[in-house]
């Protein structure tokens, strides 16, 4: 496809999203899906532009010594801790004790969360992107990252199947640590941004890239600074402020940002409608994060951020030229359909993946995102090492 077909198809996309989010707006109760709409289509434009996925920025900087991704990840949860308490503050202006804020994704922390964030990040590497990754990924024609999900789907079952078990084991008794409950507002927001900032400074000092030479200019700016916005890739600053952002306003309007609920509850409800999985899923319902649901409607505002987000990436995909259908090897089928199991079942038994739990958890102050990221990583890291060692496809 040329570069202007790629520019009409996908201005065409846009307005079909435009058309659908107006749509949905006039229907009853639409609000919020149309909301979750155009939510998704701006995470899914920010995600392809700013090549915003966890695991390949991780990988990034072991590999490469690259540090652009990694910071962009570390910009935004510094930002969104930020915004997160703006709106925190207004819903809840003292921390008590007995009082959460509405809806953040506080989960329960314990061994159980730290095993599922080991498994997910070692899926991760496993399967060449986070959850997140593989859904904007597909917009640019990755297709074995359908494999990646279907194999999610199926890991989502096996969690179901083990989650009695571990919650009577041990989730039952795991509190929902809120830190502005023990620190305060403030204190929290020293804490995180001291911990982001000394992030910031060891990811930096791990760089090794050499700086980018600027293009050389011939005097069409307005062709250059198009260029930044819709080919180039854009700064980590930019990009993590803008999911921040989607974050934050996303928290406000609708849920915390999530990709697995909608997911997990296609998968729920085909394990419970085919007898697979256990009908009743002891406290599910009752602990916070992106929690997978029985279908009971066609539209859902997780169902649709995700299409929303898949569809916007792959217009932006066609704008800057970057939609390149592919299909891996057999042995990559392989490693993402396994890496894929084994995100399904570490995100569902941790309630939520890189973006759900890690980002959206970290945002609201609550321990249990904090707890995934060091554990999500250290999986990733194991992972990547031994694809490494091993020459895994």
């Amino acid at each position: 496809m040329t570069l202007t077909y790629g520019r009409y198809a996908a201005a065409l996309i846009v307005g079909v999203l435009i058309a659908s989010s107006y749509w949905l707006a006039a229907q009853d109760n639409g609000r919020q899906l149309a909301f979750s709409l155009a939510a998704g289509a701006a995470f899914g434009i920010v995600l392809q532009r700013g090549r915003f996925c966890f695991l390949c920025n991780l990988r990034d900087l072991v590999e490469g010594r690259m540090s652009d991704g990694v910071l962009s990840i570390l910009v935004a949860l510094l930002a969104g801790v930020v915004f997160y308490q703006v709106v925190m503050m207004a819903w809840v202006p003292v921390p008590q004790p007995d009082r959460l804020p509405p809806n953040a994704h506080i989960g329960p922390v314990g061994w159980v969360l730290a095993v599922a964030s080991l498994v997910f990040g070692f899926g991760a590497a496993l399967s060449g992107s986070c959850l997140s990754g593989h859904f904007y990924r597909l917009g640019e024609g990755a297709f074995g990252s359908i494999i990646a999900i279907i194999g999610a789907g199926f890991g989502f079952l096996l969690a179901f199947f083990s989650w009695n078990f571990l919650y009577t084991l041990t989730v039952f008794d795991d509190v929902p640590i809120w830190l502005p409950h023990y620190l305060g507002y403030g204190p929290t927001l020293a804490l995180s941004c001291l911990l982001l900032f000394g992030l910031m400074f060891l990811v930096l000092s791990l760089d090794q890239s050499k700086p980018a030479v600027p293009p050389a200019t011939d005097g069409n700016h307005l062709g250059h600074s198009l260029s930044r916005i819709f080919t180039n890739r854009w700064s980590p600053v930019v990009t993590g402020l803008l999911v921040a952002a989607v974050s934050a306003f996303s928290y406000f309007r609708v849920a915390p940002l999530g990709v697995t609920a909608e997911l997990g509850s296609i998968a729920r409800t085909f394990g419970t409608s085919q007898g697979l999985i256990p009908e009743t899923l002891a406290g599910l319902d009752t602990v916070r994060g992106c929690i997978s649901a029985i279908k009971t409607t066609i539209l859902s505002t997780n169902g649709v951020f995700v299409t929303g987000l898949i569809v916007a990436s792959f217009a932006s995909a066609l704008v800057a030229k970057q939609f390149t259908p592919s299909w891996p090897t057999s042995g990559g089928i392989i490693s993402r359909l396994v890496g894929g199991v084994l995100m399904g079942w570490g995100g569902m038994t941790a309630l939520g993946c890189t973006v759900g739990v890690l980002l959206s958890g970290i945002h609201a102050g609550a321990l249990s995102g904090w707890v995934f990221l060091a554990f999500c990583a250290m999986g990733a890291f194991f992972g990547l090492y031994l694809k490494r060692r091993f020459a895994w496809p």
